[in-house]
C-alpha cells in the first residue's frame, strides 16, 4: 500500500502565503514524478504544477510566478509554496504521484486533498 498525506492547507487572505507538504509512504520502490492539482467547486480538477526526479518543473500559466514546486527524495515529500494568493486559487488541493512500487509496478497515486481558501 501506498499513501499521500497532504497538510498546510487553510484559510489566508489575498496577497498571502501557503506552504503545501506532501508527504509519500509505503511501499515504494522509486517515485518518478510528484505534483499537485486541484479542483475548485463546479470545476474539473486541473493540474498546478508537477516536478521530476530530475527537477524538471511544469507550472500551470495562472500560477507561474507566484508558486513554486520543490521536493525531497530523502523524505518522498514534495512541498508547494503559494505567493500573492488570490481568491480564484481557493480550490481543495491534491498530492499525486507517479511512481513504482515495491512490485515494480508503475502506478499512479493521489492524496485526499487539502483545502485552501484565500478570502478577506
Amino acid at each position: 500500500q501506498v499513501q499521500l498525506v497532504e497538510s498546510g492547507g487553510g484559510l489566508v487572505q489575498p496577497g498571502g502565503s501557503l506552504r503545501l507538504s506532501c508527504a509519500a509512504s509505503g511501499s515504494i520502490f522509486s517515485i518518478n514524478s510528484m505534483g499537485w492539482y486541484r479542483q475548485a467547486p463546479g470545476k474539473q480538477r486541473d493540474l498546478v504544477a508537477t516536478i521530476t526526479n530530475s527537477d524538471r518543473t511544469n507550472y500551470a500559466d495562472s500560477v507561474k510566478g507566484r508558486f513554486t514546486i520543490s521536493r525531497d527524495n530523502a523524505k518522498n515529500t514534495v512541498y508547494l509554496q503559494m505567493n500573492s494568493l488570490k481568491p480564484e486559487d481557493t480550490a481543495v488541493y491534491y498530492c499525486s504521484a507517479y511512481l513504482f512500487n515495491e512490485r515494480r509496478t508503475f502506478m499512479n497515486y493521489w492524496g485526499e486533498g487539502t483545502l485552501v481558501t484565500v478570502s478577506s
